[in-house]
This record gives C-alpha cells, sequence and structure tokens, in this order.
C-alpha cells in the first residue's frame, strides 16, 4: 500500500503512524505548526500527541487492525479521520483527529465478521452504508449484497472505492468513492449504482448514517417545503419528541419507541454536547423521490440499541442495463 504521500514506509503496516508521519517529514521538512494526528493499536485509533507538520505528508491512507477488524483502511487529512471496513461493507467511524467519532458502532459486534443477516443482533454494525429505497420494495432485511456481503476495496489517489458484487435481486452493483477533504474537517462519499442485468428497475440511492445517541437533530425547512408541517411522519406520531421554530424542525431519541420523520430539505444536523455533523446532499429539482418526496430522514431507534440513523435519498429512477444512478454526501464537522 503506497502513501499519498509517496512515502514507502507505508509498505510496512507494523509502523504507527506517528513513525511514519516522522520519517515523511524528515524527508519534505517541517512547518512550526503543532499538529496531531492518529496512530492504531488492536483497541482503535488513539492520539499521537504533539507532532510537527510537514509540507507533504498531508494525507495517509494506511492498512490497520481498527477494533479486531484487520482489513480496516484508516483515513486522515490531519484533521479528522475515517475508519473504512471492507469485509463488513461499511464507512466505520468519522471523527476529529483525538477524538473517538460521532459514528456508532455496536459493541456487540466490534471485529466480528459479516452472517448472512446481521440484523439479527440490534442495529447490525453500525456505522455508514447504502440501501436501495423505498423499502417498501424488499421490506425486511436488507437485501443481499447491500447490507449482507463483503466489498472489494482499492485506492486511487486520495480515495478508497468500494464494490459490491452485482445483487441477484436488483442486478445492481454499487460502488462507494470515499475521500476527506484536503483542507477541511469533512468526509465525502459518492455512492453509484450500475444496473448489469435483469429486468429494469425503479430505485433511488439511499444512504443510512447510524451514528451515536446525541442531545438533538435538525432538519432545515426548505422556503417552499412541500410539507406543511415542515416535515413527514413516516413511522408513528413522535409528538413529544418533535418541535419546529420558523427555520428547521428540531428531533430527539424516545427511547422506548422507535420514530422517522423526513422532510425535503438538503441537509441533516447531528449535535452532542461537543460536536456538530452536517450531512448534505444537493436536491434535484422537479425529480420524484421516495416516502412522499423526503430526500433527508432521521430515523430513531427506541430500544437498549441507542442509535439514531441520519439518511439521505436520491431521486427515483428507472435504471436498464448501462445505466448508471449516483448521489453524492458531505459529511461537516464542527466543534461546539
Amino acid at each position: 500500500m503506497r502513501s499519498l504521500d509517496a512515502c514507502s514506509l507505508m509498505n510496512r503496516p507494523c509502523l504507527s503512524w506517528f513513525l511514519i508521519f516522522l520519517a515523511s517529514a524528515a524527508i519534505s521538512g517541517c512547518t512550526s505548526d503543532p499538529h496531531s494526528l492518529v496512530r492504531t493499536t488492536s483497541d482503535g485509533v488513539v492520539s499521537s500527541g504533539a507532532i510537527k507538520r510537514g509540507r507533504v505528508a498531508t494525507h495517509f491512507v494506511s492498512v490497520q487492525n481498527y477494533k479486531g477488524w484487520a482489513d480496516t483502511y484508516l483515513l486522515s487529512n490531519g484533521q479528522v479521520w475515517a475508519a473504512i471496513i471492507p469485509s463488513i461493507g461499511r464507512v466505520m467511524q468519522f471523527g476529529f483527529v483525538n477524538d473517538e467519532g460521532v459514528f456508532w458502532e455496536n459493541p456487540a459486534l466490534l471485529g466480528h465478521g459479516m452472517s448472512t443477516n446481521p440484523w439479527t443482533t440490534p442495529g447490525s454494525f453500525g456505522g455508514d452504508k447504502t440501501w436501495p429505497a423505498p423499502q417498501s420494495v424488499w421490506n425486511w432485511p436488507p437485501p443481499d449484497v447491500f447490507d449482507r456481503d463483503a466489498l472489494m476495496p482499492r485506492q486511487e489517489g486520495h480515495a478508497i472505492i468500494l464494490t459490491s458484487k452485482v445483487s441477484p435481486r436488483f442486478g445492481i452493483r454499487t460502488e462507494r468513492t470515499i475521500e476527506l477533504d484536503p483542507d477541511q474537517p469533512a468526509m465525502k462519499i459518492v455512492t453509484t449504482y450500475q444496473k448489469v442485468e435483469g429486468d429494469p428497475v425503479e430505485v433511488s440511492v439511499w444512504v443510512i448514517t447510524q451514528a451515536r445517541n446525541p442531545q438533538a437533530m435538525y432538519l432545515p425547512i426548505p422556503v417552499n417545503s412541500q410539507f406543511p408541517d415542515g416535515f413527514s411522519k413516516q413511522w408513528g406520531i413522535p409528538t413529544n419528541f418533535v418541535s419546529r421554530d420558523a427555520k428547521s424542525i428540531r428531533f430527539v431519541r424516545d427511547p422506548k419507541v422507535s420514530h422517522k420523520i423526513g422532510n425535503d430539505s438538503e441537509q441533516i444536523v447531528w449535535q452532542d454536547e461537543h460536536h456538530t455533523l452536517t450531512i448534505e446532499s444537493s436536491r434535484v429539482p422537479r425529480a420524484t423521490y421516495p416516502d412522499e418526496g423526503c430526500g433527508m430522514e432521521i430515523y430513531t431507534n427506541g430500544s437498549t440499541a441507542e442509535y439514531v440513523e441520519l439518511e439521505t435519498l436520491g431521486p427515483l429512477r428507472r435504471l436498464a442495463i448501462g445505466d448508471r444512478l449516483s448521489a453524492t454526501n458531505t459529511y461537516r464537522l464542527q466543534r461546539r
């Protein structure tokens, strides 16, 4: 595996990122800015402490053992890091350097391999993945390669690309390109469906991000929203857990009952005590969307598995063999 800064030391995964960075910095020269990167241990990601930033060594990709998954691709741009685990088909974590990350990881499945139905464990693995929408087409559990199979990884430049097998049910192959922003605490994921066999199908690219239980989540209300209340009640009526002002819907998790809402905005905002995560996905004008026209949805799990789902949906499109359909999500982190 070659470093993004062409440092040959990246071919030695036993070295920590700290040692790799120091070697790269010695080659490229350093500025005086203190900068913390991450290094890996068998227990996960920890801080390497304050070190000096190299002019060239800005991005890192390394295959490491993350919480028992030995095939994990760890990315860092010096501000944020991401953990991508091909064997379970997920972007498992995203966070600031020196922080544990904001995605939810199921403690019951840390280090486990993929099973034929990972959802027999409440919440499955956690992390970020894609399903075809609308759900009414396939009901439950999520179908074949979309959530029950390993993905094939490859590196292109600063990006990791995950490719699935062809879905027997949909005749679709998925491809997800994951890349950190070169200058900001942000991650971009482009999810593409390619129709390669079978009869035409009507689908939407649906991306599901399982995040830790926050203080609150928000859906901005578009000026010309199609929803009179500013949102659609997809599952249940979470009266005591939803409020609104002139600009946004505020949603908190009910610890006993699962709920789901959505609307036609282009953002979801998640906040805990220390962080704000904003997920952005542009809406296509005059396109048809699943779930009564929702492009953004929030699901809150009402059980001992304390997670929420931040969901984006692209426009519905009928795909025949050779057609492709893509959606782009941008994940932005801020400190509060």
